[in-house]
């Protein structure tokens, strides 16, 4: 069931970041670049070269070492929203290869205007659309909506438009915070969108 093919580069990570997933194979992949500093080196662990980083969206901890991953490998850069290393813009979808697999670009916005998914016939990138688990829920969460510029009701649509684009049988999902799954990905984005309908507080003490 598992990729051990997929590495996240921020696991030693002792401040805040998001996820960054390498992904090896014919074409070389950063999935987000994260906030450690310490990412570069990472990356140098596991490959020589990046051919290229696909961004889910642009908050700081998915995008704060970019431009220190650019300056190190200068890949191609994939993102929906402009950015000053961005080298090919991405929409709705569009097809980026990941690696070895060719990812349906899914625009998932609501927690981020710009916010990405990637959707291949195994594996979901999902940045912070959709978790596996997290402060809040251990099992089908979602990407927090209680800020400025941020909307459960675009979150849900969007939850739902990836449920529409996902093709059975994908078995790993890469989110953006917790931990990696891998297992029945559609169970787990089914009962992240359950519980965002219920329209509660995803952090009922904030």
């Amino acid at each position: 069931m598992s990729d051990p093919d997929v590495v996240c580069v921020t696991n030693e990570a002792e401040t805040f970041t998001c996820n960054a997933y390498l992904v090896p194979g014919e074409v070389t992949t950063l999935v987000d670049a994260g906030a450690w500093d310490g990412v570069v080196d990472a990356v140098r662990e596991h490959v020589d070269g990046l051919d290229r980083v696909v961004m889910t969206h642009q908050h700081g901890d998915h995008v704060a070492q970019l431009d220190a991953v650019c300056d190190a490998f200068d890949p191609d850069v994939y993102a929906y929203a402009d950015h000053s290393c961005r080298t090919h813009a991405i929409d709705d979808g569009d097809t980026v290869q990941v690696g070895d697999e060719d990812c349906d670009v899914v625009y998932t916005p609501g927690h981020a205007d710009d916010h990405v998914s990637f959707v291949s016939p195994t594996s979901l990138y999902s940045g912070d659309v959709v978790v596996h688990d997290d402060g809040a829920f251990d099992y089908g969460s979602f990407g927090r909506t209680d800020m400025a510029g941020q909307s459960r009701e675009r979150l849900i649509e969007s939850i739902r438009d990836l449920l529409d684009r996902l093709p059975e049988g994908v078995e790993h999902m890469y989110a953006g915070h917790g931990g990696v799954f891998h297992g029945d990905v559609r169970d787990v984005v089914e009962t992240a969108l359950e519980r965002a309908e219920q329209h509660e507080p995803k952090y009922p003490d904030d």
